[in-house]
């Protein structure tokens, strides 16, 4: 057992997502083989990253500071945005080794360059992996709403997390979450209205239209067949 602190017990955080590993396919198992090394951050847990290491320079200059998004799934959303934003740079966090596989297929259909992937626990690389100001924003798409009472403990989106994002998002940047689950809606609203670094960029104060630089999935397209709406919440570093 670990030991903290003259010997006492370590509790195990409480993650926010649960790892059930499905199988990889032929083709993702040769993803991991092939384009890791061409796609993949090794992180070192408790080392800083650096954008202009990952990305490389551009014609001498200082590339971009990247967009994060956290729990791409099988990485369709995090590809199509790459895809129609060439000039911007994006990192993708992920714990499950199909979705990865997945979008490292996607990276290489497509051609793209301006992709990060990681595979690790989006609040472990928040809190001991990027410096202060370092992201241009961050997305968090359709997180697992865990919906049963005793399970709400789980959610990703509290207030410490949206200290973490006031760490690492520079002034000016964003972060947009969406969810389709009402109660998790309503939930992700008030934490992120009572953030003191953050400020809605909907002068109502509440959800906003979902923007044309959020593809519209799959998922979402049949969860609009039944009859699911789905909340966009937008807001800016202050």
């Amino acid at each position: 057992m670990d030991l903290i602190e003259q010997g006492g017990p370590r509790h195990r955080p409480i993650r926010s997502f649960v790892l059930r590993e499905g199988r990889l396919t032929q083709a993702q198992a040769r993803a991991f083989a092939e384009l890791w090394p061409r796609f993949g951050v090794d992180w070192v847990p408790g080392t800083l990253l650096d954008p202009r290491v990952l990305f490389g320079v551009d014609g001498g200059g200082t590339p971009p500071l990247p967009y994060l998004e956290i729990g791409f799934g099988n990485g369709e959303t995090l590809a199509q945005m790459a895809a129609e934003h060439p000039e911007r740079r994006y990192l993708g966090v992920e714990v499950h080794r199909p979705g990865v596989g997945h979008l490292l297929l996607e990276l290489e259909r497509l051609g793209l360059t301006n992709v990060r992937v990681l595979r690790q626990d989006a609040v472990d690389l928040l809190t001991q992996g990027l410096p202060p100001a370092s992201l241009t924003g961050v997305y968090l798409f359709f997180p697992d709403p865990w919906p049963k009472q005793r399970h709400h403990k789980r959610r990703i989106l509290k207030p410490e997390f949206m200290d973490l994002l006031a760490r690492v998002i520079r002034p000016g940047g964003t972060f947009h979450a969406a969810t389709d689950w009402v109660p998790y809606a309503e939930q992700m609203l008030a934490v992120l209205s009572a953030a003191p670094d953050f400020a809605n960029t909907t002068p109502a104060g509440g959800w906003c239209e979902r923007p044309a630089d959020r593809p519209l999935t799959k998922f979402e397209r049949r969860g609009e067949r039944l009859g699911h709406a789905v909340h966009d919440l937008i807001f800016r570093r202050r």
